[in-house]
């Protein structure tokens, strides 16, 4: 009798979309290939769904190969996501999956709710396997019914007398317990599994291994089937499954408590987070690799959320040894680096920087709690306990974990790593050293590699290499070198110069660092460096000129100063037409601002562009503008008085009526007193020289003018 395979392939090669799926599940159907052959299959009926789906977009009258797909079939794909299939399969497997239920949509929902329910009802351990194990594939990929299934009527509560048989299956269990472990990442499913299987959860993790030696001693000839483990003894494994749950229910706030005031927010439990935490370190300090050191990873990620548990991790020198191992050797996008990144996240991440007004409103509600505490800000957390942290992951030797992760990893992965990498930064002692150890070049990939959709991410990685950038000197970086050019420091500087568009709190901390790393790589030799930057990024850097945060004005400002040492620079100010003019209005503004060092900043380029005669007739017409120069060279800032002192010098020295012009406006200002009063007041020789020279060439232009 032919195969249903041969039946097909016997009516030819021009056999329609629908005839090569039939196919493709014909030889899925039969079984006995080799897992590669399997594998290949799945691809292939991936790809077909895909293209599918892609169709049905952009053709309304494609006819959809899921026609031909029926319950059958659909039974076929999710078996193979059972856990007794090889690990390969099933990650091809989970790909089909995804692809038929976006293609199939509400028949492919429906065939998979009734799959699920058809598999429960049955009540073997078999069916119960599969079923757990495709609710737990299907969680990530079709959320919203899988969780509609999981909270079926009556289904939750039968599961704790499933595991509390006397004979029982450790396959069951372990599927079962896997399944409620992806319902976790659903609010709804947390608070149905807090209500229903927190107890037989709690016997599970409480029951241990010594109690079924002590049986097995008394009943030597105590046996089950196959698979199966008899009286209550659970495998280490459902025990670490059913721990890595009690955390996640403890981490994450029930959504009843933070919606009722009345509610506690401190669960009851037997099994504490402390103990749940010390279980999670037990198995990670073993040697072996193994499930239960991939489950105690994720638990650990969870439970590493409390202050109290992150201060004992990092006081565990050897834990945190060992997580840093584990993450060098966990393979890129594996759930075990995503964990172990997790917890380093939790370890390092500061408090949001608050504003004056939520200061002000954490400080009623430190006055409103009885003990006198801010609700939700655990000493542990505060920014002297993080700083210590972030030091001792760094001494322990995370950086150069992360830039190999970096290369290689998931987006997801790379988000977490940067945010890691930011938070270390914040020690401005170890700036240098992240650099040297390859900091700014996976901050640089980073930030080329992250799409829009992950914003904060980007900004995470641009902040971060503001504040690398800040410390070092650059050109230990970027000089001689083409492997980090720095044209590819500017666009992330760049980008965090105005505030998040998406955030509702405007936060100017990335913005000043920003501007004050722009500032370092603009006092670089080299060639088009502040022409890039004067590109890229001149209409945010006229714009933070005029900031109302003095420190980012004051940012801005040196800034400009130092692109003024190029011709991009001072083409901007010098070449006469109205906009220049109006730039160096709001210069000599702030070179009589209230800051020392604006004042400075803004002396310094003035210093620079009053070589020019378009400058130094603006400012003789500018009201107060050689007020605001002469007034600087009797400041009690030395720096200001040398800056203010060449300036002068510049103008005097001006030839033509521009110069005349200059020395008019000096002398009706009583400039001539006030740089005496300048050499006179300075103990620097240069700053007594550019006086004197200024003054003398105000004096001889005067005698010369009136002869």
């Amino acid at each position: 009798m032919a195969t249903a395979a041969e039946t097909i392939q016997a009516s030819g090669p021009a056999a329609s979309v629908q005839d090569q799926t039939l196919l493709v599940f014909a030889r899925l159907m039969e079984g006995g290939q080799e897992d590669e052959e399997t594998c290949r299959d799945l691809d292939l009926l991936t790809k077909m769904l895909n293209d599918d789906a892609g169709f049905q977009v952009t053709n309304p009258a494609h006819k959809s190969i899921c026609r031909v797909i029926d319950s059958d079939c659909v039974d076929t794909i999710l078996c193979y996501l059972d856990m007794r299939q090889p690990e390969v399969v099933r990650g091809h497997a989970v790909l089909t999956t995804s692809a038929y239920m976006r293609a199939a949509a509400d028949d492919g929902s429906a065939k998979l709710r009734a799959f699920f329910l058809d598999r429960v009802q049955r009540r073997t351990y078999d069916d119960y396997i599969v079923a757990f194990c495709v609710a737990s594939a299907a969680f990530p990929i079709v959320p919203d019914l899988t969780t509609e299934m999981f909270l079926n009527e009556g289904f939750l509560s039968s599961l704790g007398p499933l595991m509390r048989r006397e004979w029982k299956s450790r396959k069951v269990e372990t599927a079962c317990l896997e399944m409620v472990n992806a319902a976790c990442m659903d609010s709804r499913c947390r608070e149905a599994i807090q209500k229903y299987c927190v107890e037989w959860l709690e016997e599970i993790v409480e029951q241990y291994t010594m109690d079924m030696g002590r049986r097995l001693s008394e009943h030597p000839n105590l046996q089950g089937e196959e698979g199966s483990v008899s009286m209550r003894q659970h495998s280490e494994q459902v025990q670490y499954l059913a721990a890595v749950i009690l955390a996640k229910l403890r981490a994450v706030p029930r959504p009843s408590a933070m919606t009722d005031p009345n509610a506690s927010r401190v669960e009851s439990a037997v099994t504490s987070i402390e103990e749940l935490s010390g279980l999670f370190t037990k198995m990670i300090l073993r040697d072996e690799d193994n499930s239960g050191k991939q489950h105690s990873i994720e638990g650990l990620a969870y439970a590493s959320l409390q202050p109290k548990i992150k201060e004992t991790i990092i006081k565990d020198s050897e834990l945190l040894k060992k997580l840093l191992s584990t993450l060098s050797k966990a393979p890129p996008r594996s759930p075990t680096t995503y964990g172990a990144l997790s917890i380093f996240q939790n370890l390092t991440r500061y408090r949001p920087l608050l504003t004056e007004e939520e200061k002000k409103m954490s400080q009623l509600k430190a006055y409103a709690n009885a003990e006198g505490k801010i609700p939700g800000m655990d000493m542990l957390d505060d920014d002297e306990h993080v700083d210590a942290r972030c030091k001792a992951v760094f001494e322990a030797g995370i950086t150069p974990v992360l830039v190999a992760h970096g290369k290689h990893d998931s987006a997801a992965a790379l988000g977490i790593i940067v945010s890691i990498i930011l938070s270390l930064t914040t020690i401005k002692s170890i700036r240098g050293k992240l650099a040297q150890q390859g900091a700014v070049k996976l901050l640089l990939v980073a930030w080329s590699a992250l799409n829009e959709n992950q914003r904060d991410a980007r900004r995470n990685a641009a902040q971060a290499l503001a504040r690398i950038l800040i410390s070092i000197n650059p050109a230990l970086v970027f000089g001689g070198t083409r492997a980090n050019p720095i044209d590819a420091a500017i666009a992330p500087l760049v980008s965090i110069l105005p505030p998040d568009p998406a955030s509702d709190r405007r936060d100017l901390l990335p913005t000043f660092e920003s501007l004050m790393a722009l500032t370092n790589l603009a006092s670089m030799e080299g060639p088009g460096i502040a022409q890039q930057i004067i590109r890229h990024a001149w209409p945010h850097i006229e714009e933070q000129l005029l900031s109302s945060n003095h420190l980012v004005s004051k940012a801005a400002v040196e800034l400009v100063c130092n692109l003024m040492q190029s011709p991009d620079g001072l083409a901007l100010y010098a070449d006469g037409s109205a906009q220049a003019n109006q730039r160096l209005h709001i210069l000599l503004a702030l070179a009589d601002a209230e800051d020392v060092g604006t004042r400075s900043a803004a002396g310094g380029a003035l210093a620079a562009l009053t070589q020019y005669e378009n400058v130094v007739r603006s400012i003789v017409h500018r009201k107060r503008g050689v007020e605001v120069l002469l007034a600087m060279c009797v400041d009690d800032n030395e720096d200001l008085c040398h800056r203010g002192a060449v300036s002068i010098s510049n103008m005097v020295s001006a030839d033509g009526d521009v110069g005349s012009d200059a020395r008019d406006k000096i002398r009706e200002e009583d400039g001539v007193e006030i740089l005496k009063a300048c050499a006179s007041k300075t103990r620097r020789p240069e700053v007594v020289q550019v006086a004197a020279e200024a003054l003398l060439r105000l004096v001889e232009r005067e005698i010369t003018e009136v002869d």
